[in-house]
């Protein structure tokens, strides 16, 4: 079933799975921006489609969907510890949260007041200010009790830090490239002593906070980070999307600039493993990672949102969703 493909180095080397995932007859992902494992190994896949949520086993057998109709533009969906599924939508201004059958448990919605912030959605895309939640959110973590942050991305520039019943406790973050500034905070997560990693996607750095907000320290060798996850074993995976498109115009890709890569790396941010295409446009077709997780076997999962990263110049069969099974552990 794999490609035969394999990546990474050292203790972390991979065996690629392209076609791994198995839609029902005559459905199709169109881009994936999210994925995430429960418990029982099962895999949710976020995808910008009529079925936005679908759920497999390891193997990449289709289980069941659900979420048609509930979301304008669903961008990141995340697994608790009880299972519950956290979804959040950008342009509908909300973070939901659900049972593992799709549930709605409750939501947090800004959808009938965007924050103020200067940044209108194909009218003005830079940040001029930062704003209260939400004005098109973009990644969602969850610490060690429960409390819930929310990366309020492309149009503000913030952290917001709820309780586990939603109640703003509060934010932080400006627009800027200065510590605990953030252009396009895209991606948060939250490691097991309660560290905040931040996926500062256009300073093309990770940030990384104490749990009151607070700058400790910064990763530098990041190429424009989407996501990141943490194992059990404190790894963290980094899904970096690169440079070759997102700086330019449509069909206008540059090849001088760093191409899209997964990386392996301990908690100081130091690479262990990592793999890409040099170009995309080859046999790999590795585009945009932008939804990554991993699973008790330590396998990675990478999704991708090719069709948009590109201004949809990327071909048909690119692959949407993919598995990395590690060997040789």
């Amino acid at each position: 079933m794999g490609s035969g493909r394999k990546v990474g180095s050292g203790s972390y080397v991979y065996e690629e799975i392209r076609d791994w995932a198995k839609l029902p007859s005559g459905w199709a992902f169109e881009e994936c921006p999210g994925v995430a494992v429960n418990s029982k190994e099962q895999v949710y896949v976020l995808s910008r489609s009529v079925h936005p949520v679908t759920v497999f086993d390891s193997e990449g057998s289709f289980l069941t969907s659900w979420g048609e109709g509930l979301f304008t533009r669903p961008h990141f969906v995340l697994i608790g510890p009880d299972d519950s599924v956290y979804i959040v939508d950008d342009v509908g201004n909300k973070v939901c949260k659900f049972t593992p059958d799709g549930k709605l448990l409750f939501k947090i919605d800004r959808s009938d007041r965007p924050a103020d912030t200067g940044y209108g959605r194909g009218v003005q895309k830079n940040v001029l200010r930062a704003g209260p939640p939400f004005n098109t959110p973009t990644g969602l973590a969850l610490s060690p009790e429960g409390d819930i942050y929310v990366s309020d991305g492309y149009g503000n520039a913030r952290i917001h830090k709820f309780s586990a019943d939603g109640t703003l406790l509060f934010s932080w973050g400006e627009p800027g490239s200065g510590s605990g500034e953030f252009k396009l905070p895209h991606g948060v997560v939250v490691d097991k002593s309660g560290l905040v990693y931040v996926s500062d996607r256009m300073n093309a750095r990770m940030q990384v906070f104490n749990p009151q907000g607070k700058f400790i320290t910064e990763w530098k060798e990041v190429r424009w980070p989407d996501n990141m996850c943490i194992d059990s074993q404190g790894t963290a995976y980094v899904a970096e999307v690169g440079a070759i498109y997102l700086l330019s115009g449509p069909n206008q890709p540059d090849f001088s600039r760093p191409p899209a890569r997964t990386s392996v790396r301990d908690l100081t941010g130091k690479i262990l493993a990592e793999w890409g295409e040099d170009d995309p446009t080859g046999t790999g077709k590795y585009y945009a990672p932008h939804g990554i997780a991993v699973d008790s076997q330590r396998s990675v999962y990478v999704s991708e949102v090719a069709l948009s990263y590109t201004f949809g110049a990327a071909p048909k069969d690119w692959p949407a969703i993919r598995k990395y099974v590690r060997v040789g552990q």
